[in-house]
C-alpha cells in the first residue's frame, strides 16, 4: 500500500474535527469511520486510537494521524483492524472521482509527502535528542560516582 494522505488529512480535519481543536477523539473517530463506512464497535474504536496514541491523551492529533498511514505502508497494521480500514479509505478511483478530482489528489498527495518527510525528521530529531539525553546521563552518573569515591574512599 503507498501513502496516501493529502486529501484524507484535509477533508478530515475540515469535516470530522467538530470540535476545532485539533484533534479527532472517541465521538469524531466514530462518526468519520460511520461516514466512510467502515463502522467500528465502542471497544474497536477505542483499540484504533491505542494503537497510534503516543502522548496516551485519548485522541488522535495530526501527527498520530500520520501514523496511520505510515505504519500502513509499512505493513505494521492487521489486515482486519480498523486502522487499516481507515487508511484503505484514503485510496481515490479516478472513474468515480473524475480526471480533477485525481488531479487534485496527487497535488495534496505530493503535499502530503513533504509532511511525511518533515515527519520522518522530527522522529529522527526526536530520537537523536533522547540518544543525546542518555549520553549526557551516563556522563553525570560516572561523574557522580567518581566525585562519591573519592569521599568513601
Amino acid at each position: 500500500m503507498s501513502l496516501r494522505l493529502g486529501p484524507v488529512l484535509l477533508w478530515v480535519s475540515a469535516r470530522y474535527d467538530t470540535g476545532k481543536d485539533g484533534f479527532i477523539d472517541l465521538m469524531e473517530l466514530k462518526l468519520m469511520m460511520e461516514k466512510l463506512g467502515a463502522p467500528q464497535t465502542h471497544l474497536g474504536l477505542k483499540n484504533m486510537i491505542k494503537e497510534v496514541d503516543e502522548d496516551f491523551d485519548g485522541k488522535l492529533s495530526f501527527r498520530e494521524f500520520l501514523l496511520i498511514f505510515r505504519r500502513a505502508a509499512a505493513g505494521e497494521l492487521q489486515e482486519e483492524s480498523g486502522l487499516m480500514a481507515l487508511a484503505r479509505l484514503s485510496e481515490i478511483n479516478v472513474s468515480t472521482e473524475g480526471v480533477m478530482g485525481a488531479k487534485d489528489f496527487f497535488e495534496a498527495k505530493m503535499q502530503a509527502l513533504s509532511l511525511g518527510s518533515k515527519f520522518e525528521a522530527e522522529i529522527r530529531e526526536e530520537k537523536e535528542e533522547r540518544k543525546r539525553q542518555e549520553v549526557e546521563k551516563k556522563q553525570r552518573q560516572a561523574a557522580f560516582k567518581q566525585l562519591q569515591s573519592t569521599f568513601c574512599s
